[in-house]
């Protein structure tokens, strides 16, 4: 069915939304107040014509804008885009009963984004097309930084070699690491050598098994040069790191003792150590490694205790919370567990990092109903052109 609509708002993942006969409709590339012609199938539209621009609209910088799955908002301009990233920080916190507004919005792209996971095939490589299962071939991707503006060829190579795969490039300061996962059963190790030392990797792995290795793949994060694990969290542009780091600093100030949580590799803890002991832990034991190693080859820091430590299943206690600053920097999921334990502490001060609006939304709830006060909250925006975005706020009681 096609129809003649005029869009009604933006949805939270940056799609036009209109109500036709009773029911919303989500139409992507569509902008609030634009009259288009649309193909409508259930509750999704697909954008034909536009009859009337909204003022808001500017043309996309990357050709492959509209086909492309990677980005959602390269349509709109730099006012309309910010409001629309605040909306995802500040509406669910909203919902949660707490009225706080962004201070501030940093836009953090930086040079491009350091990470990046492509398909790969025999014969293409690239992300997938827009509400698709099938795969555009990419000869670039303008959102990344230089160093990986080989990646879709490098991909293309790796796809014609073994098939079908998922392949995750970061740019590091040894060069470029790759790791290949979700490869064919069977896939020769030893096949994939000769071909990752013509394409100049620093680093190639498979499923997580280091298949070769040239030069070791590291960072630098405030005074320290981290080892990269296999698989480790990294932020996603350098810029965002630098900003977040700031922030984090900035708001623990002149606490004498502090706890960082979900820590990864440490860019705050190796950033933090320069002015206060640091006690670290995260899940990630290769991360834990390299933290403890960066901080033995770091002159100048303060005590780091660094520990391997699952915060979903075994939170530090109300009773093990004695720390005049606790730092949170969770994934998605959030720090529920941690978050409670916080609550029932000593703790009165909580500086709060997150990639996920809900899930922060909902953890700041429970530290609002435990007496904690919401301050400083800040929208840092490292995943351009798509709906995330990085937050981050204080807490005090």
């Amino acid at each position: 069915m096609t129809v003649t609509a005029t869009i009604e708002a933006l949805g939270h993942k940056g799609e036009g939304v209109v109500t036709i006969d009773g029911s919303k409709v989500f139409v992507p590339f569509a902008l609030p107040g634009e009259v288009v012609d649309i193909d409508v199938a259930g509750d999704r539209g697909t954008l034909r014509s536009l009859t009337t621009a909204s003022p808001s609209r500017i043309d996309a910088f990357c050709p492959h804008f509209g086909t492309c799955g990677g980005c959602q908002l390269q349509h709109m301009d730099a006012e309309s885009y910010a409001a629309f990233k605040i909306g995802l920080v500040e509406t669910p916190l909203r919902h949660a009963g707490i009225d706080a507004r962004v201070e501030k919005f940093i836009t953090a792209h930086g040079a491009g984004r350091r990470r990046a996971t492509l398909h790969a095939r025999r014969d293409a490589a690239g992300y997938m097309r827009l509400r698709s299962h099938d795969l555009l071939d990419l000869d670039a991707c303008p959102i990344l930084v230089p160093e990986l503006k080989r990646a879709p060829a490098i991909a293309r190579a790796l796809g014609a070699a073994i098939g079908d795969c998922d392949v995750s490039f970061t740019a590091t300061n040894a060069g470029i690491d790759v790791a290949i996962r979700n490869a064919p059963k069977g896939v020769r190790a030893e096949k994939l050598v000769p071909l990752a030392n013509a394409l100049g990797l620093a680093r190639l792995a498979l499923d997580r098994e280091m298949i070769l290795l040239r030069q070791q793949p590291s960072v630098t994060m405030g005074r320290s040069d981290v080892d990269l694990p296999i698989g480790s969290f990294l932020q996603a542009t350098a810029e965002a790191e630098a900003v977040l780091a700031d922030y984090v600093l900035e708001a623990v100030g002149k606490s004498k003792s502090v706890a960082d949580l979900f820590c990864g590799i440490g860019p705050f803890a190796l950033r933090l150590a320069q002015v206060a002991p640091v006690y670290a832990a995260d899940s990630d034991r290769a991360g834990i490694a390299a933290l403890e190693k960066a901080v033995r080859h770091t002159k100048g820091l303060k005590a780091v205790t660094a520990k391997a430590r699952d915060l979903f299943r075994d939170p530090l206690t109300r009773f093990e919370l004695a720390f005049e600053t606790v730092v949170l920097d969770p994934p998605r999921a959030g720090a529920q567990a941690q978050v409670k334990e916080i609550a029932l502490s000593k703790v009165k001060h909580v500086v709060m990092v997150a990639c996920d609006p809900k899930t922060f939304a909902r953890d700041a709830e429970h530290l609002v109903q435990a007496g904690f006060r919401l301050s400083g909250l800040i929208a840092v925006d490292q995943f351009a052109y798509s709906t995330h975005v990085e937050l981050a706020a204080t807490f005090r009681r």
